[in-house]
This record gives structure tokens, C-alpha cells and sequence, in this order.
């Protein structure tokens, strides 16, 4: 138990603090590898809380996906961030409001828990014993029984979304030499072959 205790502070500590490097790093490139580290740590929060699923697709979707896409989206293109950031001033003050308003949010809600009658019956419901069923296998349970239509609606929602972006990005330019497999494959060889006859001691 104490060890549980011990990893707990730990992860949440660094995953704090790698939040707050995130926000305050000059360098991108730095605060994408600060939020990696943040997913990393929050992934160690869930295996402690016993949602391994949930841990698992924060480090493949997140880490692996989203966070690595950016990062060379970010090293790649050449962004003036000086441009970007000189009207970080003018929006400072609605900034401050809006993380006033999320802070006061956490505590009302921190509060609500502490001083709920029912916080203690809520707590003391037993959990599922560990060797039963498994997060993973009971979310793949209900999600491939009771919601079934509304996950393949999802997955084809999401489908129709890929097809639709590569659609509206995809733009035919002139000038622009691209690959035909169809026409290389239905070549002859007298058009893909030129025969010249070079004279003797001359060039081409």
C-alpha cells in the first residue's frame, strides 16, 4: 500500500510538472517532449487506478499518434513563432478569466465530494475483484454487445471523416510530374526502349 501511495505522488507530481513545462517552454520541440512525457505519467495514474485499457490508448493514441505527429509537424514547418506569440499580451486577461473560472470549477466540485452526505456510501461500494474480469474485457463486453451499432456508426462516422479531408486536400497541380503505376505497366517495350545508332568515335 505504501508503494502505491509512494508511485501515485510520483506520477503525479511529474505529470504536474510536465504540464506546467509544457505551458511555459519557449522551444515547441520542448513542450512536445514535455507532453509526452505528461501522457506517459498519466498512463502510469491509470494503471494504478486499474484502467489498463485506458492507459494503453493513451500511450498508443496519444503518445504514439498524436504527440509524435506534432512534433514533426512542428520541426518541419518553418513557423515564426515570435509572430504567433505577440498577441499573447491581448489575450491574457480573457486567458486569466477562463482558468479562474476552470479553477473555481475543480474546487466547487473537490468540495462537493468532501461535504456530500453520500460521499462515504459512494466510496465504500466494493470493486470488482481483480482476477474476475479484466477493464479490458469488460469494456470489449459492453461495447460489442450492448453498443454494437452505435460503435460500427462511430467507426463509419469516423471513416467518412478520413475519406473527406483527404478528398478536400488532395489537389491536382499542373506542372507537377506524379506517378502513373497504370500507364507504366501497360507500356511496350518500343515505347519504353529508344534504340540510337551512334557512329563510331563520336558522341551522342
Amino acid at each position: 500500500m505504501i508503494l502505491q501511495g509512494l508511485a501515485f505522488y510520483l506520477f503525479a507530481a511529474v505529470t504536474v510538472a510536465a504540464g506546467v513545462m509544457v505551458i511555459t517552454s519557449r522551444n515547441p520541440v520542448h513542450s512536445v517532449l514535455f507532453l509526452i512525457l505528461a501522457f506517459f505519467n498519466s498512463a502510469g495514474l491509470f494503471v494504478l487506478m486499474g484502467a489498463e485499457f485506458l492507459a494503453m490508448i493513451l500511450v498508443v493514441v496519444y503518445v504514439g499518434a498524436v504527440a509524435v505527429l506534432f512534433l514533426f509537424v512542428v520541426m518541419m514547418l518553418d513557423i515564426n513563432f515570435v509572430q504567433m506569440r505577440e498577441g499573447f499580451m491581448q489575450y491574457l486577461p480573457l486567458g486569466a478569466m477562463i482558468g479562474l473560472i476552470l479553477l473555481a470549477e475543480l474546487v466547487l466540485v473537490g468540495a462537493a465530494w468532501v461535504v456530500a452526505p453520500e460521499a462515504e456510501t459512494l466510496a465504500a461500494v466494493p470493486a470488482a475483484p481483480a482476477g474476475e474480469l479484466h477493464n479490458t474485457r469488460a469494456l470489449g463486453n459492453v461495447i460489442y454487445t450492448e453498443y454494437v451499432y452505435l460503435f460500427q456508426a462511430a467507426g463509419l462516422i469516423l471513416l467518412v471523416a478520413m475519406i473527406g479531408a483527404i478528398v478536400l486536400t488532395l489537389r491536382q497541380r499542373e506542372g507537377v510530374r506524379r506517378q502513373s503505376i497504370a500507364e507504366q505497366t501497360s507500356r511496350t517495350r518500343e515505347e519504353a526502349v529508344e534504340v540510337k545508332q551512334v557512329p563510331t568515335g563520336s558522341g551522342v
